[in-house]
């Protein structure tokens, strides 16, 4: 998988590729849809398949005090895309100069600088100044540069079409269950391991803990989860989500506590995925009380992650 900037031309081994283009935040189902399809178109011609996506998301650039709602990082985005068979990733860099871009100046982008032969999106994709662009303002304005453009359709479930503000909406409530239907996986948080107040291995629970930087922050609570180390690994374990209201003071961050696992994860990165919500955070009298409880809450999430195996 190469990474590109959109700073820069394409190789020439990625000219004339079929760019699935849009946000894919999330990489939802609907998402996996509008990349199957120009994978697929690219296949079949011959061709590179391009995934681009923006960065940092446009709703961000425009509203940088909103509060987190990233579900995935540029990082975990490649992985994804390469493993639904994209030959790179290309980085939008959303700023001011982007912003500007009317929709035709945004269609000569992807001729000129990306040598696009043909672009997929969603049909409810927008783009360029004020929105103006949309699917129909593409395949108007595309043939012009002899691109070729396809837009597919919604992904629909029981409650509706498959989005990002759906899947948003269910982890907020704790319901890691729908998130994973959406997404075709868990919901999961990347980052380096911090040093935090060595709290947990004094009384037997030693977490690895990681800053949510800018994910959406997910309902508060314990959860059961499976982290996934750099090394290859995959550990089951259980981990809190939130501000410790048992310990002062308090500080915001995802704790996992991994079973049947010794060794130095300082400094490293891992990805730990949230399987199952088991209960909200509670603040406990005393150091007993919490202790009796994370242990009814590990037998819990032992219990979960082996029905979700």
């Amino acid at each position: 998988m190469k990474l590109l900037s959109s700073d820069d031309p394409v190789s020439a081994d990625l000219a004339g590729a079929v760019i699935a283009l849009g946000n894919f935040d999330g990489f939802h189902r609907g998402h996996q849809a509008v990349v199957a399809r120009a994978v697929a178109r690219a296949r079949a011609e011959g061709r590179p398949p391009i995934v681009a996506t923006f960065d940092p998301h446009p709703a961000r650039f425009f509203r940088p005090d909103a509060a987190p709602f990233r579900l995935t990082s540029i990082a975990q985005r490649a992985r994804l895309f390469a493993a639904a068979g994209a030959d790179a990733t290309l980085v939008l860099r959303f700023d001011a100069a982007m912003a500007a871009l009317d929709p035709a100046a945004f269609v000569a982008l992807l001729a000129e600088r990306f040598s696009a032969a043909a672009v997929v999106t969603g049909e409810d994709f927008t783009f360029a100044r004020g929105r103006a662009g949309n699917a129909a303002v593409l395949a108007e304005l595309a043939p012009l540069h002899g691109i070729g453009v396809e837009a597919v359709g919604a992904i629909a479930d029981a409650g509706g079409s498959i989005s990002s503000s759906r899947i948003r909406q269910a982890l907020m409530d704790g319901d890691c269950e729908t998130a994973t239907a959406l997404l075709t996986r868990p919901f999961a948080v990347e980052g380096a391991v911090i040093h935090g107040d060595k709290l947990g291995r004094t009384i037997g629970f030693p977490t690895a803990n990681i800053a949510l930087g800018d994910y959406l922050r997910p309902r508060y609570g314990i959860y059961a989860v499976r982290g996934r180390l750099d090394d290859g690994r995959v550990l089951d374990g259980a981990a809190n989500l939130g501000v410790r209201p048992s310990f002062d003071p308090p500080k915001e961050l995802l704790e996992p506590y991994f079973f049947d696992f010794s060794g130095e994860l300082y400094g490293r990165t891992i990805e730990v995925e949230l399987v199952s919500f088991i209960r909200p955070e509670a603040k406990f009298d005393s150091l007993d009380t919490l202790i009796a409880r994370m242990t009814l809450d590990c037998e819990e999430a032992r219990r979960r992650l082996s029905a979700a195996a």
